[in-house]
């Protein structure tokens, strides 16, 4: 995600490092760097030079403190621009109503229909609303199918009528029946139409006069750069939607649609779609997405996605077997399952500061894991709760059964033994106290 525009800011910073103040030349060359940059991003001309001029304007006027060096400064200089730009400050789904309606919008292939099922999963599990899915796409084939199978999987209902071929009718009566059966949410997933199709645009206009949604999306995918921005103006001009749903930013996206859609629509952009699996869906926040692409990383987000898949009692009974050394390969299993569920192992990685760049070049694959499972499920139910009955023997057992090499779970075993060692050493206050003043009392760490 924005590797490339990452990278451009990096080498545009470069010019300033070493500098020991901010001049007119120097933040002249430095800001070429950056409009190239997103130009480069497929970001919209008008905006890239804005921003430009916009950063001269206060990096010129800004004292440099001894503490902070020129290119430190032009680095938060940028962050509090591109956060700008990005809209400031996350921006709400609007729920009013009993029952609130979202109405979905978009063009033909941008993954909308995908999208009411994460929304719709969202908003069951985070904000505990009871919520109906409502298929009025009426002219792709197997539209409706396919929400009905997100339905069942997400166990939430769907409302369609295969013999009604008129959107306003089956989006009405849906409402209709939502309000009998107390549902609290309403999204109705409409069919993906090109800005230039006049009947289409008038339909779906139709069904908005009608239902008088709560909230308007326009969902757009963000590979398609900064036609997607021009899409979004002809969509908005029609329909006047309230927010943009980013999909597919997962992918090789060059970050034109994020950074420009916000200045060109004038409309927040409220989610970004970040994998296929249903729970891949995070609220959009400006001042985070200007992190990663200033390769600062997202701890906050992170931390987030850590704790969904933080169960507080588990946490307690695995902090007592660690303290009494008794942490095995069922719990190892189970921490790696948790981190699956948080998503992909290189966007996670990715979230840390300073790792983005060092995983640029390295494929992490989604089944990362398989093998360590592969090996640990090739044990006995008794060797996974006692590691140390593992001689070789077992172990050959175990590397055959599990299609990897002797070596392989050689090497799976001593991570392990060195990760039981840290866990059940960092458990310990005292040990932890004792590691600190070690660091305080070593040579050329001053200030620790």
């Amino acid at each position: 995600m924005f590797e490339n525009l990452t990278d451009k800011f990096e080498r545009a910073f470069k010019v300033l490092k070493g500098q020991g103040q901010i001049t007119e030349i120097n933040v002249a060359e430095t800001l070429k760097e950056v409009r190239r940059a997103l130009l480069d991003a497929d970001v919209n001309f008008n905006t890239a030079k804005q921003f430009t001029n916009t950063v001269k304007e206060k990096a010129l006027g800004r004292d440099v403190l001894t503490a902070v060096s020129p290119g430190q400064l032009m680095i938060k200089i940028c962050h509090e621009e591109l956060v700008a730009l990005m809209g400031g400050n996350e921006s709400e789904i609007n729920l009013k109503g009993n029952p609130s309606i979202v109405l979905m919008s978009g063009l033909q292939g941008s993954g909308k229909t995908t999208f009411t099922g994460k929304l719709g999963s969202y908003l069951k599990n985070k904000k505990g609303k009871k919520v109906l899915l409502v298929a009025c796409d009426v002219y792709r084939p197997a539209a409706i199918d396919q929400l009905h199978v997100l339905g069942e999987q997400l166990d939430i209902e769907v409302y369609s009528n295969r013999e009604d071929k008129n959107p306003v009718s089956i989006s009405t009566a849906a409402i209709q029946y939502a309000k009998s059966n107390s549902f609290n949410v309403v999204i109705i997933d409409t069919a993906g139409r090109l800005a230039v199709d006049e009947q289409m645009m008038n339909e779906i206009a139709q069904v908005k006069e009608a239902v008088q949604p709560s909230e308007t999306l326009f969902v757009v995918d963000s590979m398609t750069g900064q036609d997607a921005v021009n899409t979004a103006k002809a969509f908005n001009d029609r329909i006047n939607f309230d927010g943009v749903v980013l999909t597919k930013l997962d992918g090789d996206t060059r970050g034109g649609a994020a950074l420009s859609i916000k200045a060109i629509v004038n409309k927040p952009i409220k989610f970004v779609g970040t994998g296929e699996k249903m729970d891949a869906l995070d609220v959009f926040y400006p001042s985070r997405m200007a992190d990663r692409i200033l390769g600062m990383g997202d701890v906050v987000s992170l931390v987030e996605r850590a704790q969904e898949q933080f169960d507080e009692e588990e946490a307690r009974k695995l902090q007592k077997k660690i303290m009494k050394d008794q942490f095995d390969f069922n719990d190892f299993l189970a921490q790696l399952q948790q981190i699956k569920k948080m998503g992909n192992v290189k966007d996670l990685m990715g979230m840390i500061p300073g790792m983005g760049k060092a995983m640029k070049d390295v494929d992490v694959p989604d089944d990362a894991f398989k093998g360590v499972e592969a090996i640990i499920l090739s044990m006995t139910p008794k060797e996974r709760s006692n590691p140390a009955l593992l001689n070789n023997m077992r172990k050959a057992r175990i590397a055959k059964g599990s299609g990897t090499s002797l070596q392989d779970v050689n090497k799976l075993m001593k991570q392990f033994e060195d990760m039981r060692k840290m866990m059940k050493m960092m458990s310990n206050p005292r040990n932890m106290m004792g590691m600190m003043n070690k660091l305080k009392g070593m040579g050329g760490m001053p200030g620790m």
